[in-house]
């Protein structure tokens, strides 16, 4: 098998039972977001990892919280985790610095399906901080280009200097590979990109719609909303899938805060087909 994606991630022996990681480096993206590359803190394996899989990270004496992978599933080197500081839990595990420790379970839950877009064009569609779980989905695509026939990343965010991991999107589109394209809300005179919602870029997209697939992450209404507009120009609901955010407590299906109908988010998703839910979305409550 060429990628993580085709293989049986790695687990502790107890799901439960958190292992304990160091911090090997600590980059800040935004004034409230960083990134941790984490490593064994024994020197030895940590886990390993599909596209589209998280971890609950655990700051010691202050909580747990479940964050996406935002590294390459490829590298086993390091596991590398996006944070941003809007809770107790997670501005503690922001402010640790390199060398200091935490606690991780996991991996859980379902991984983007990279494989089934063999031969296709394939979409990816991000608003906000939905681009870090979504970057590893985006380096095995890379990695794997001349598997796939066009790709697109639609990206939005509020303002310009919201953007996630801005010098690797300078990169990517150097490459010449991919089609990128990034939309704001609001912006000042300087600002010479898109302005606007990301839904809107969707209907400019040239793919082949009966054999498309799309990768959508971010605010669950902006996923509702673009996954309508993905089915409207053609993309089959079955070829569309998100990655939800509900309130993971234990991950393993037992505590019952992320049931979603008859479905658990952590055990069922986060990654989900839009045909599966998209009744669903459009209720308040569940």
């Amino acid at each position: 098998m060429d990628r993580l994606g085709e293989r049986a991630p790695v687990m502790a022996p107890d799901a439960m039972l958190p292992l304990i990681a160091r911090v090997a480096r600590r980059v800040r993206e935004l004034p409230d977001t960083w990134t941790l590359d984490l490593v064994a803190a024994d020197g030895g394996p940590l886990m390993r990892y599909a596209p589209g899989q998280f971890t609950m990270m655990y700051a010691f004496g202050v909580g747990e919280i479940p964050v996406s992978v935002s590294g390459d599933a490829a590298d086993q080197t390091r596991l590398v985790q996006t944070v941003r500081a809007v809770g107790k839990v997670s501005e503690a595990v922001t402010r640790l610095a390199a060398g200091d420790t935490l606690g991780l379970r996991g991996p859980y839950g379902t991984a983007w399906p990279v494989a089934e877009g063999y031969g296709r064009d394939v979409v990816v569609v991000a608003g906000g901080l939905g681009l870090a779980p979504l970057r590893p989905a985006l380096y095995q695509l890379q990695a794997e280009r001349k598997r796939f026939g066009k790709l697109v990343l639609l990206y939005g965010t509020r303002r310009p200097e919201d953007i996630l991991f801005r010098r690797q999107l300078a990169n990517w589109r150097r490459q010449l590979d991919m089609e990128i394209e990034v939309t704001v809300d609001h912006a000042g005179a300087a600002w010479r990109g898109h302005v606007g919602v990301v839904t809107r870029l969707i209907p400019r997209l040239g793919i082949d719609v009966d054999n498309a697939m799309a990768l959508v992450c971010g605010p669950e209404v902006m996923m509702r909303f673009a996954a309508s507009a993905l089915n409207d120009i053609g993309v089959p609901e079955e070829a569309i899938h998100l990655s939800l955010e509900r309130n993971m407590k234990c991950a393993v299906g037992l505590c019952g805060h992320c049931q979603f109908a008859g479905s658990f988010v952590c055990k069922d998703g986060a990654v989900m087909r839009y045909d599966k839910v998209r009744r669903l979305l459009g209720l308040k409550e569940i």
